[in-house]
C-alpha cells in the first residue's frame, strides 16, 4: 500500500542529511498511512537509522521537510521548543539495544515521559503504563530493573515506554537483531495488533524474511537514497 494524501500520516519529502562534509541522506522521499507498517531495508551505512533519528527529532537535516501528524520540521530551520514538544506525542522510538534507564524499574521507565514531560498526574501514568505493560506481556515484570529483564521483556517494555504518550507513529530500529525465532513471531504479531488500532509504524531491519511476513511495504534504501519501494 502506498500513503494517499488523506490518510497520510507521515511524510518525508527529499531529506537531505550530512554529517560534516559527507552526504548521508541524498534526497530521501517516503510517506506513510495510518495502519501501515514500513519496512526500512538496506546495507549498514545506508542511512537507515538516520532517517529514523531524523523523524523523531534527534537529527539535524539541511534540506527537505518532515511532517509527522501535522508537526512540521524544515530543513535548516532549527526547530522551536514548542514544535518538539509537539512532535514527542506524534512519535515514539524504540532503539536497537532499547536505552531503559538502568536505575529505574520497568514501569518507571514507562511512567517517566508522561510525568517529566507532558505533565501527566503520577497516578494516571502509573495506571497508563501497567495497561501497556499488560497488554504486552510483562507486566509481571513491572518492578524489575533493566539489567534483570531478557532481551525480549526489555524490547515489549521499551516499546510500551515509546506508547506511553499514545503517539500515532511508531519508529524502531533493528527490532529482530537479538530475537530468537519464537520470540521474533511473538513481536511481529504484537505489531500487527498495533496496526489494526491504526497507528503507523516504520521499521528500519536487515531481516528480510521479517519484512516479507509482517510489512504492508518494504522501502530499500542504499547510500542514502530510495532505491525501490
Amino acid at each position: 500500500m502506498t500513503a494517499g494524501a488523506s490518510d497520510r500520516v507521515l511524510a518525508i519529502e527529499n531529506l537531505q542529511l550530512n554529517r560534516g562534509a559527507r552526504p548521508v541522506l541524498q534526497g530521501v522521499t517516503v510517506a506513510a498511512a495510518r495502519g501501515e507498517l514500513v519496512a526500512l531495508m538496506g546495507p549498514s551505512g545506508s542511512g537507515k537509522t538516520t532517517i529514523l533519528r531524523a523523524v523523531a527529532g534527534l537529527d539535524a537535516f539541511q534540506r527537505g521537510r518532515i511532517i509527522v501528524d501535522g508537526v512540521e520540521l524544515v530543513g535548516g530551520v532549527p526547530p522551536e521548543k514548542s514544535t518538539l514538544a509537539r512532535l514527542r506525542t506524534k512519535v515514539g522510538m524504540v532503539f536497537q539495544f532499547h536505552c531503559l534507564f538502568e536505575h529505574l524499574t520497568a514501569i518507571q521507565n514507562v511512567c517517566l515521559a508522561p510525568v517529566h514531560v507532558h505533565r501527566a498526574s503520577a497516578a494516571d501514568a502509573q495506571r497508563r503504563a501497567a495497561d501497556l505493560l499488560t497488554a504486552f506481556g510483562v507486566n509481571h515484570r513491572a518492578d524489575a530493573l533493566p539489567r534483570q529483564l531478557s532481551g525480549g521483556e526489555a524490547q515489549r517494555v521499551a516499546i510500551a515506554r515509546a506508547l506511553a504518550v499514545d503517539p500515532p507513529v511508531l519508529l524502531m530500529d533493528e527490532p529482530t537483531a537479538s530475537l530468537d525465532p519464537i520470540r521474533r513471531a511473538e513481536l511481529g504479531m504484537l505489531l500487527l495488533r498495533l496496526l489494526d488500532q491504526q497507528r503507523t509504524l516504520v521499521v528500519a531491519t536487515h531481516d528480510g524474511d521479517f519484512a516479507q511476513e509482517f510489512a504492508t511495504r518494504i522501502v530499500r534504501v542504499e547510500d542514502g537514497r530510495v532505491i525501490a519501494s
